[in-house]
């Protein structure tokens, strides 16, 4: 289930895009579909071994247009080992909650766009998330976990900044474009969770509600569709932020919501 609209995003087939922090693939495979030049960037070299696997398997299947191509690339977010201004478009989903030294990341990300291309970041919300870890410390004391909760003003103001020198001259500024909320139907199911137990899949709340979650993936049924256009504003659990990098390397920051 993607988390990035790849319509705003603005992907043509021949980009070349990167999804940063790809864990199993889900943005890269969509990217491939369009037809894009895919980077599945990841730390987790099994989880990257399993997403080329997956790439090839389209390929011979006939799911990837002709002239599409797709890779992975193992690394550190904190260094991509890329050019500068080496992608049309960026993905980065649910990635920098868990990252450290996040601003750096970020301008990683700003660095190796081109100008005039976008950017997609999406982290957890801020309200469904702080839900989360006032139920459960072990929520986000887990190795690799969340440490961090970010709130649209924070984010934007980290990213829009990113392209700026050290010293505080102007820079590739990025331009905030507008946000999305999505996954509605999921924050709930991370409240039960959370509630009862993270590791306690056999509760039954949470089995009953991994079900619902499963046949909304599956079978995309209308009913199912039409509670996510409803909950994703109220409690959607991931938001999307949307970025460009202005043309000229003075571009101002600015967008709208």
């Amino acid at each position: 289930m993607l988390t990035v609209d790849f319509d705003r995003l603005g992907l043509r087939p021949g980009e070349r895009i990167l999804d940063m922090g790809a864990g199993a693939g889900r943005h890269a495979f969509e990217a491939y579909r369009r037809g894009g030049d895919v980077i599945a960037f990841d730390m987790d070299a099994e989880e990257l071994e399993r997403v080329r696997e997956l790439f090839v398997a389209m390929k011979e299947a006939g799911e990837a247009p002709a002239g599409a191509e797709a890779d992975v690339k193992e690394g550190n977010a904190l260094s991509l080992p890329f050019a500068d201004g080496e992608f049309d478009r960026i993905v980065a989903a649910e990635v920098l909650e868990h990252i450290h030294e996040d601003v750096q990341a970020i301008r990683e990300l700003v660095r190796v766009l081109r100008p005039g291309g976008t950017l997609a970041i999406s982290v957890p919300r801020w309200l469904p998330e702080v839900i989360n870890w006032k139920l459960s410390p072990d929520y986000h004391h887990a190795e690799g976990g969340h440490i961090r909760i970010y709130t649209d003003h924070e984010l934007i103001d980290k990213v829009t900044k990113a392209g700026r020198f050290n010293d505080g001259t102007p820079g590739d500024a990025m331009i905030f474009e507008g946000k999305d909320y999505a996954h509605g139907l999921h924050a709930p199911y991370w409240w039960i969770k959370c509630a009862v137990g993270v590791e306690n899949d056999e509760h039954p709340a949470v089995k009953a509600y991994h079900k619902l979650l499963v046949w909304e993936i599956m079978k995309q049924p209308t009913a199912l569709k039409l509670a996510g256009k409803v909950l994703d504003p109220v409690i959607g659990k991931s938001m999307v932020l949307y970025f460009r990098k202005p043309e000229s390397a003075a571009g101002a920051a600015g967008g709208a919501a």
